[in-house]
């Protein structure tokens, strides 16, 4: 029995809110044991059924998780609390390299084609009953994928990448399913999936991409989905290569029924070219968001995929915000018609700060990733130390924890305005933090 906090309640509802508050608070730690449904169910004076109604509304909120004989425990990564709080606060007078933003100096001016979207909207309000996918956006988005070799499939506009993901996620999947996912990987995913009442399945990955390997173990071990990111990973800076495409699509291929979700966040600051593994499955959707290359505030997606997926994500997507702005989805359609991006310039200007990081990385001995993309993954021995050091040095790095699961410890540089004159100081700082005679660690996957 808890000697730390005591769960209240009658209600099944009251119980699960008293859990959820004591993991939020922190009163209640990850991995702590909860009591047995009997036991609770005794000092609370409810019937035992009360309290297996919570348990279960907490599993289903990715609060705890129940391993038979062994109970219910809440889970190490709990969605109650997330991974943003696994951040540094920077002081006052020390360099941020830890937030995974663009460079605004790199994003295009909104305000042309946003008059240009306002005038059209005056002259032709969208209404209750109209198509939710602006016609010219989806001409434009389609001609893009045709390109890089996505199949053809319906197309749907949503509120950007992980919105997307959770969509399709709760069109195919229920409570208690597993997700294979990337690790290290996207630490909002890791959040979003037990928050969704799924278990994430950790997969490995290097410079291209996720291991087939570890992707046959976790289908085999049942895993419903995997989510794979084509370019620009975070945090690693992985991209999917030609071979590894091959690889991955063969391994899915004897996986039929998985339900394969791509990530290509990073089209329009990348120049590697996309090696799409859409199609290998039955079920399969391809995501591609314009906020890393246009601004995050626009919030704006463009997923296709095979039809029953479409078709089930714009159902319910009708029920509840039924569109994205017609006016955000035009003006967005004005930027790519303009050419108001530069794609293989704001990708040169992306490589011009990672590489030079890397290279002088390397000559003190550290070994760092980043083939593509905003962020610099650095494998170090001592992840809390590392950061520490770091901002006493003043620099402020992402802790490899709000990335990973089972991978070993690292930090993330995020380099999208690093100066030239940085990186030497940067590159000393870290080659610094690693401590001597530990510079050649390394343990990516």
């Amino acid at each position: 029995m808890l000697e730390e906090y005591r769960i209240e309640g009658r209600r099944a509802a009251d119980i699960a809110a008293s859990v959820e508050r004591a993991v939020g608070s922190g009163d209640l730690e990850a991995g702590q044991p909860l009591p047995p449904v009997r036991d609770l169910a005794g000092e609370l004076g409810v019937n035992p059924n009360t309290v297996a109604a919570a348990y279960r509304t907490l599993r289903e909120r990715g609060v705890i998780e129940t391993a038979g004989r062994r109970g219910s425990r809440v889970r190490p990564k709990p969605a109650t609390t997330g991974r943003e709080h696994i951040r540094v606060d920077v002081p006052e007078g020390v360099r941020d390299v830890s937030n995974g933003n663009p460079d605004p100096a790199l994003l295009p001016s909104l305000a042309g084609a946003f008059a240009a979207a306002a005038e059209q909207a005056d002259r032709e309000p969208v209404l209750y009953g109209d198509a939710p996918v602006e016609p010219d956006l989806a001409l434009r988005a389609r001609a893009e994928l045709d390109a890089d070799g996505v199949p053809e499939g319906p197309l749907a506009v949503v509120s950007g990448s992980l919105d997307a993901i959770e969509r399709v996620l709760v069109a195919h999947l229920k409570p208690g399913d597993a997700v294979a996912v990337e690790d290290p990987g996207w630490g909002s995913l890791l959040d979003l999936v037990p928050a969704l009442g799924l278990r994430t399945e950790p997969v490995g990955v290097d410079d291209e991409g996720p291991l087939p390997d570890d992707v046959r173990r976790a289908l085999e071990g049942g895993a419903r989905a995997l989510v794979v990111t084509d370019r620009a990973q975070n945090p690693t800076g992985a991209a999917v290569s030609a071979g590894r495409a091959r690889a991955l699509r063969s391994v899915l291929r004897e996986y039929p029924e998985t339900l394969l979700v791509e990530d290509d966040h990073g089209h329009g600051i990348v120049d590697l070219p996309l090696h799409p593994l859409a199609g290998a499955t039955r079920s399969w959707v391809f995501v591609r968001s314009v906020a890393k290359a246009y601004g995050p505030d626009l919030r704006l997606a463009v997923l296709t995929g095979d039809a029953v997926t479409l078709d089930r994500v714009r159902g319910r997507q009708r029920l509840g915000p039924g569109w994205v702005s017609r006016v955000t989805q035009r003006a967005v359609a004005r930027l790519l018609s303009d050419g108001a991006l530069d794609p293989t310039a704001v990708a040169a200007a992306y490589r011009a700060r990672r590489d030079p990081l890397i290279r002088a990385l390397a000559e003190r001995g550290v070994r760092a990733h980043g083939r593509s993309g905003l962020n610099v993954w650095i494998p170090v021995p001592d992840e809390t130390g590392a950061v520490a050091r770091l901002l006493h040095a003043g620099w402020a790095v992402a802790p490899g924890a709000r990335f990973r699961m089972s991978a070993p410890p690292g930090i993330r540089v995020t380099v999208s305005t690093l100066g030239e004159g940085e990186v030497r100081a940067l590159a000393e700082a870290v080659a610094s933090a690693v401590g001597p005679g530990r510079r050649g660690w390394g343990g990516y996957v």
